[in-house]
């Protein structure tokens, strides 16, 4: 019979009997409260040939808060979608270029509530996850698979830099803990 974890590190040590594909070929970094907005926080799959793929942490209000998506939105302003992105040949030409602090999405609740991820790695836009625009709910049931936002590919001379304004799943877990800890001193 399992039981609750008694501490909030009790909860993060707790680990799938069986790896997923997803830790087993990326290395996880983190990025905690994106622009200042707390909770805000987005992961960052990178894969050894150096793509970025763009997801929600676990600890992003929108999962945690279990908030209804309405609508899934890559129309960044009224001249910058991100579904106008083509990517074409050896040297990505017409890939959008971005920064670790563009915006790639929208993501607007039931509740009225409108949450932007952001990049968070510098570098070429190869696609966005129009899946999610018909099943917004993906990004929820499945954030690090089939409900990631986007791929970005850095460049290369920066893809090792990535380590430097990013967090390690160690120094993330250390994050939510001291959230859960300052959440649970206030109550």
């Amino acid at each position: 019979m399992a039981t609750e974890p008694e501490t909030p590190e009790d909860a993060l040590a707790v680990e799938p009997a069986v790896p997923s594909l997803v830790f087993h070929y990326f290395t996880c970094w983190y990025k905690a409260d994106v622009k200042g907005k707390p909770c805000e926080d987005h992961c960052i799959l990178q894969h050894s040939n150096r793509i970025c793929v763009i997801t929600l942490a676990g600890s992003h209000v929108v999962l945690q808060s279990g908030k209804a998506i309405k609508r899934i939105s890559y129309q960044i302003s009224t001249n910058c979608s991100r579904l106008q992105n083509k990517v074409s040949r050896k040297f990505k030409l017409g890939a959008q270029i971005l920064t670790e602090l563009s915006p790639l999405c929208k993501i607007y609740c039931s509740d009225g509530e409108e949450y932007t991820m952001s990049s968070c790695v510098r570098g070429q836009l190869m696609e966005v996850n129009e899946s999610i625009l018909h099943k917004p709910s993906i990004l929820q049931e499945k954030p690090s698979t089939e409900g990631y936002t986007a791929v970005v590919l850095p460049k290369f001379e920066e893809s090792k830099s990535i380590t430097e304004w990013v967090l390690t799943q160690k120094q993330y877990d250390e994050v939510v803990v001291k959230r859960i800890n300052a959440t649970t001193a206030t109550s």
